[in-house]
């Protein structure tokens, strides 16, 4: 066991990937530098050397669009976003061309490239650079999406994504990078068996997020129980394939269901996993309606005051609830 960060936690991952995969490299903007990327790829250039690992031109599409490419000639590329909503320029590359060569080819092709994008929001940065979209990417075909919580998860679910044959979405977020843990040795996972984890056991309520909705859901988890609230908490981890009969399991023995998303309510990733829910089992089963605690349908603010009521928050997650139970 050793105690690393998260962000420390994906420089592990990718120090495993690049000592002991010669087809694995790394390209994207500001990998070179800490202010980008935070310590998740510190001095890896110095240790492999910048041919493995490329601090890339300002242009997200160009370096996307090669990865892609180079993906289908034998490598496993990584490509960073330093913050996600840039990582729009590269669009066509990821969703016309990474996710769909194995089907148009009939699975005679299969481009094993991995799209990292950053979450990077708060600090009054504004509605450009403080946007979580997952859910876009969940919703193509052809992608997986993966969103660690964990430091564990976030060293691991790298590994498992860049040596999984199909195209991966995966995302972390800034806001997770001081979490700390004991991490155990290294497991090789098979992506296509990773899904949901119950990480707090309870019976009285379900709480589900994905990524740093997840945390906030521990958090809450913790506050709940001075109220004398057993919550169970249940992390997505994947969220394209979505698996949710862990979730269903979980709502059978608690009858409440809260979803807790980062992204907007609107076509959102929190919407749709109450709809499976409820789809699979009924209404019957709950002693309340499920709730989804989400952005409002607005950009962000830039400015700190109005952060702190745009943002879920533990309070807002541990006074829903309570109002659920007191119900």
């Amino acid at each position: 066991m050793s105690v690393l960060n998260y962000g420390a936690a994906i420089r592990a991952g990718f120090e495993y990937l690049l000592e002991n995969h010669p087809e694995v490299f790394v390209i994207g903007q500001g990998l070179w530098a800490k202010w980008y990327v935070g310590n998740s790829m510190t001095d890896l250039d110095k240790v492999f050397g910048r041919e493995r690992v490329m601090d890339s031109p300002v242009s997200e599409l160009a370096c996307t669009g090669a990865a892609v490419g180079a993906s289908l000639c034998g490598y496993r590329p990584v490509v960073v976003h330093p913050r996600i909503d840039f990582m729009l320029y590269a669009m066509d590359a990821v969703v016309n061309q990474a996710a769909k060569w194995s089907h148009m080819l009939g699975g005679q092709a299969h481009p094993a490239v991995t799209i990292r994008g950053i979450i990077n929001r708060g600090g009054e940065q504004g509605a450009q650079h403080s946007q979580a979209l997952h859910s876009w990417f969940a919703h193509i075909p052809g992608l997986r999406v993966v969103m660690p919580a964990t430091p564990t998860d976030a060293r691991d679910l790298l590994i498992s994504s860049v040596l999984c044959d199909d195209p991966v979405v995966y995302i972390d977020d800034r806001w997770l990078y001081e979490w700390e843990e004991d991490l155990p040795e290294i497991q090789v996972l098979s992506l296509d068996r990773e899904g949901p984890r119950v990480l707090a056991q309870g019976d009285q309520v379900t709480l589900v997020g994905s990524g740093y909705s997840t945390r906030l859901c521990l958090d809450a988890r913790a506050a709940l129980g001075s109220y004398g609230v057993s919550a169970e908490v249940v992390d997505l981890r994947v969220i394209n394939p979505l698996n949710v009969d862990p979730v269903i399991e979980s709502v059978r023995k608690t009858g409440r269901l809260t979803v807790v998303d980062g992204g907007w309510r609107t076509c959102g990733l929190a919407g749709e996993v109450i709809a499976r829910v409820v789809e699979e089992v009924g209404t019957d089963l709950f002693s309340s309606s499920p709730r989804r605690l989400t952005l409002p349908d607005a950009p962000a603010p830039t400015s700190a005051p109005l952060e702190a009521l745009y943002y879920v928050s533990v309070d807002q997650i541990v006074g829903s609830v309570r109002t659920v139970m007191d119900g």
